[in-house]
């Protein structure tokens, strides 16, 4: 007898089976138990008869409660009215332990409650569903790069200084000196792609800002492609297949998880290349005509995002925005150096920005003067300026979001829902 994954048990049909997982649910009609198991897998039902087990198994089955580990053995059945088209017809259970008074009933609770109580709340298959969902993201994205011919480069998370110049950082002490958690792996991304052509890095990334919208968290996680002689075209168009690829994969093989999430999946399957393009200037137009008074200049904040990308049924990528407005290492435009050559993606549905990138600055008396332009201390940045001495060549990137891209593709309300353990303003626990 073969202990068996309850996502393979169509492959195990007439046969007896061991499950080792937790109850989810039950219900009892006198001489029979119907038993909801799940083991990570998915959820199965099991039916135990009164008159196929002893009357102390048939009791002890009876009180057990709400998440309590078990292990069944039992006969595999199809069954068509079955969730999974299977069902299991239950000979024994042995409790492994009996959880007492689970907090999280099958009931409605409020979110503070659930995410004071996140660590169990995961167990729920709304939860599971986005989690799967999350991680077919991110390996479809390394696929793709790697398949590319990219190269996977670690960044550090403890940095001497800010790769954007802002004051949203978490500093801390680094022995006799200041270090900072990173924002971005980006500048070491780019000295990655001067020996490698061709890098990403994917990891962790850290803001202080104190912002309780519906689309931030503390800690995200953030994947960095960075090549060498990629121009502001390049750049975009690799975005474009990256993003439409994830979406596609996602339809392809995460339709059960869709569907528990009541994912309107008809509004994910336009999202083919080529996506709309409109320049910083046009958006400005758009907006005014809309009433949204914007000064030229002016960044665009969440509301202004949602009004311009509702205007399309896939991802909208505003391009060339102010010099002003953006980071210091941004490539300026030839043809109009009031701009640089960067773009950010806004997901539909306002969802709004998914990815931010340019091509960035290979002049090193030009970086030298966006450095004095932004006030950034010289010497933390000198090896960065190393960069422009020693071969310099025009280069791109971009950073994806994951928590923003997988709230998008599954239709989340609040990022809380997209990471494991998110950490928010206020919110260190669990």
């Amino acid at each position: 007898m073969n202990w068996v994954y309850i996502s393979d048990i169509g492959a195990h049909q007439g046969e007896e089976v061991i499950l080792k997982g937790w109850l989810y649910n039950k219900r009892s009609s006198g001489k029979l138990h119907f038993l909801l198991v799940r083991d990570g897998t998915g959820i199965i039902q099991g039916v135990m008869f009164r008159g196929d087990v002893s009357p102390e198994a048939f009791e002890e089955a009876g009180r057990l409660t709400q998440e309590s580990s078990i292990i069944v053995t039992g006969k595999v059945r199809a069954d068509a009215r079955a969730p999974g088209g299977y069902e299991l017809a239950i000979s024994s259970v042995e409790p492994v332990q009996v959880a007492v008074n689970y907090p999280i009933s099958l009931k409605e609770h409020g979110v503070d409650f659930l995410m004071d109580h996140r660590h169990l709340w995961l167990r729920s298959s709304r939860q599971q569903a986005i989690l799967r969902i999350r991680s077919t993201i991110i390996s479809t994205i390394r696929n793709f790069l790697d398949e590319q011919g990219f190269t996977l480069v670690d960044t550090p998370l403890l940095t001497p200084s800010a790769c954007e110049g802002t004051t949203t950082l978490f500093e801390t002490t680094y022995f006799d000196e200041k270090a900072y958690l990173s924002q971005s792996g980006q500048l070491y991304a780019e000295a990655a792609a001067m020996a490698l052509g061709k890098v990403y890095c994917f990891g962790p990334a850290f803001r202080a800002e104190k912002s309780k919208t519906r689309r931030h968290l503390i800690e995200f996680w953030i994947v960095e492609p960075e090549v060498a002689y990629y121009e502001h075209e390049d750049n975009l168009r690799l975005q474009e297949n990256l993003v439409s690829h994830v979406v596609q994969t996602v339809l392809e093989k995460r339709r059960p998880e869709l569907a528990v999430l009541e994912r309107d999946v008809s509004k994910l399957a336009n999202v083919t290349p080529p996506f709309p393009r409109i320049t910083y200037d046009q958006a400005l137009a758009v907006l005014r005509e809309q009433g949204v008074e914007k000064v030229w200049g002016d960044d665009f904040g969440a509301p202004d995002e949602t009004k311009l990308a509702s205007m399309y049924d896939r991802p909208l990528i505003v391009e060339r925005y102010p010099t002003s407005a953006k980071a210091f290492y941004m490539q300026p435009d030839p043809n109009r150096p009031e701009v640089v050559l960067c773009d950010d993606m806004l997901a539909p549905e306002g969802y709004g920005e998914i990815i931010g990138g340019s091509q960035r600055i290979h002049d090193l008396a030009l970086l030298e003067q966006r450095l004095e332009q932004h006030n950034l201390p010289r010497e933390a940045y000198e090896w960065y300026l190393d960069l422009r001495r020693y071969g310099s060549v025009p280069h791109s990137g971009f950073g994806l979001g994951i928590e923003r891209t997988v709230a998008w593709i599954c239709g989340l309300e609040h990022v809380r829902e997209t990471i494991p353990f998110p950490r928010m303003l206020y919110r260190l626990y669990p």
